[in-house]
């Protein structure tokens, strides 16, 4: 897990937390931790590439789901995997029909149907290995999508009729993203409008 973090919180380590207290921290710090097996880690904050991906992913994906029984929501969403512990806040994450909260604490949910994470340079390894594993342990999740915030990169995986997860690579600005489970395309210029990208040229 330390690949999230710069500097975590020293006075996080001193011991293993129950979520009791992970989530009693959580209302008084001013940035957002991840909470996994007892141990609390400082997220790191975005940058002007993350933040504008962030801004166009969000207004192309929700505009998208207009009529659907889906809700987009972004980083202040907190989730919960109460199957391997985890409780993070993934950059965009859409629910679908009845979006449930745990039992102990009404503004953490479970479930989603699609995750997407705007890669950086301090999470991507965590985003794409061990992050990603934790995710496959949501039962209703069917996307998870990475996209790059320094080149024009999406991985896109969805979980096919066979229940493996397949991935959809895109690397040219005139690709376009599917969202398999929600049945529509995103182009990824829409995506990557504005953003300082290495062409690579």
């Amino acid at each position: 897990m330390d690949e999230i973090v710069n500097e975590p919180a020293v006075a996080y380590q001193k011991r293993r937390y129950t979520v009791e207290e992970y989530l009693e921290m959580e209302k008084e710090a001013t940035v957002k931790h991840e909470y996994y097996q007892g141990e609390i880690f400082a997220m790191s904050g975005a940058s002007y590439n993350h933040n504008i991906l962030f801004s166009n992913i969000f207004l192309a994906v929700g505009n998208k789901l207009k009529g659907k029984l889906c809700r987009i929501f972004g980083s202040d969403m907190r989730m919960n995997i109460p199957e391997n512990s985890l409780f993070t806040y993934p950059d965009i994450s859409i629910y679908c029909n009845d979006i449930k909260h745990i039992d102990i604490d009404e503004e953490t949910f479970i479930l989603p149907t699609v995750i997407i994470e705007i890669l950086s340079p301090s999470t991507k390894n965590y985003d794409r290995g061990k992050k990603f594993n934790l995710y496959k342990d949501i039962p209703l999740l069917k996307e998870y999508i990475m996209i790059d915030s320094e080149s024009v990169s999406v991985e896109a995986y969805y979980i096919n009729e066979e229940k493996n997860w397949v991935l959809n690579q895109h690397k040219e600005i005139s690709d376009t993203l599917t969202l398999v489970s929600m049945g529509f395309d995103v182009a990824l210029s829409d995506i990557y409008e504005h953003v300082l990208y290495n062409s690579g040229k």
